[in-house]
């Protein structure tokens, strides 16, 4: 068994110097290659988001002004409609009636000051005639102008009949969207019963917070003056969906409250979206991007950043072509390639970019 053992080792240090006599190469080790580039500060744009809530610039709260049966829903939840379509209607018998009473009333008041005026009249013909005393005059002159007092009240009567029956009948104030309908046909309704929301989605408005550290950033970077110049001066804001889709209308900064809230320390903005194709809808959830220009920062590719549990660094190179491995802070560009470097490189150093996570401290890289 010891002799097989023996032969076997033999044939093996044959074979291998066979194999180095027939002058074939093994396999060597090779260095890994790096790319680097010098540090140097840039202008970038970046995109900052804040998370918004869209609303209708003309939602409107549909009540009853009279109350009564509900009749008839005209409209069905969703629906487009148009400024002054008929929503709702009420029972209008009611209202019919108070219309016809108060025209009758009107009729009377009118006979009544026509007899009035008539009166009048004689009386100042007969005073001529010393027929009739200076008292009598006068007090036909008072019953005729009471008699005109009665008429004025009894067609305001008429016109307040003709708004209430008017009212039976609900109309949209805009043009919109039909939210959700809480009643049905034959509930009572009355002023207070809410309806419905129309949603006027031509413009939609997306509410927001700006915190009250990039309200600083903003004056320093040269927004000072008054609020609405400033708002002016904002560039073009994105809305983006819940799901990533970027809205392809651009929308402004319209409006701030102009006080930061004591308790969130933060300021209440709108911006303005134009819905030309009704594809935003009130109560939609997502986020206002808004573009803000860094100057003079130091911008390095991701792959440049190596991240090891809650630090991350970059390999600097040294003089002598070794690497050493520096803590960085930074911050997303936004753009998916780039890291705005705030703490750890200064300008003129050299870094490893490609091959960053391959590199050991103080192992020499090829450049």
């Amino acid at each position: 068994m010891k002799r097989n053992n023996v032969i076997t080792w033999a044939m093996m240090l044959a074979t291998l110097v066979g194999v180095t006599a027939c002058g074939i190469d093994m396999p060597k080790q090779t260095q890994s290659s790096f790319e680097t580039m010098t540090v140097e500060k840039t202008d970038i744009t970046v995109p900052i988001k804040f998370s918004a809530r869209l609303k209708g610039q003309t939602d409107v709260t549909i009540s009853p002004q009279v109350s009564g049966q509900l009749m008839q829903i005209c409209v069905t939840e969703g629906q487009q409609v148009k400024k002054g379509q008929t929503l709702f209607v009420i029972d209008q018998r009611n209202a019919q009636l108070d219309l016809e009473a108060a025209e009758a009333n009107l009729q009377a008041a009118l006979a009544s000051e026509n007899s009035a005026r008539m009166e009048f009249e004689s009386n100042k013909k007969l005073i001529e005639k010393n027929i009739v005393s200076q008292y009598m005059l006068d007090n036909s002159e008072n019953s005729y102008k009471q008699a005109q007092a009665a008429v004025a009240q009894a067609r305001a009567s008429v016109n307040r009949a003709k708004v209430n029956l008017g009212f039976c009948t609900i109309t949209a104030p805009v043009a919109g969207l039909i939210g959700e309908v809480p009643v049905r046909t034959g509930d009572q309704v009355s002023p207070g019963t809410l309806l419905t929301i129309v949603s006027g989605n031509t413009m939609m408005d997306a509410e927001f917070s700006v915190t009250e550290s990039l309200l600083e950033e903003a004056v320093a970077a040269g927004y000072k003056g008054k609020l609405e110049d400033a708002l002016k001066n904002f560039p073009d804001v994105t809305f983006v969906m819940k799901n990533g889709t970027e809205y392809p209308h651009k929308g402004r900064i319209t409006s701030a409250t102009g006080m930061v809230n004591a308790a969130t320390g933060s300021l209440s903005c709108k911006a303005t979206f134009p819905n030309p194709d009704g594809h935003l809808y009130s109560g939609v959830q997502g986020s206002v991007v808004m573009p803000y220009e860094e100057k003079g920062v130091i911008v390095v590719p991701q792959i440049a950043i190596v991240r090891l549990q809650d630090k991350s660094f970059a390999y600097k190179v040294l003089p002598d072509s070794t690497a050493t491995a520096v803590d960085v802070t930074m911050e997303d560009t936004g753009n998916g390639k780039d890291f705005i470097i705030r703490s750890g490189l200064k300008e003129g150093d050299k870094i490893v970019t490609t091959g960053a996570n391959n590199v050991m401290e103080g192992q020499k890289v090829l450049f």
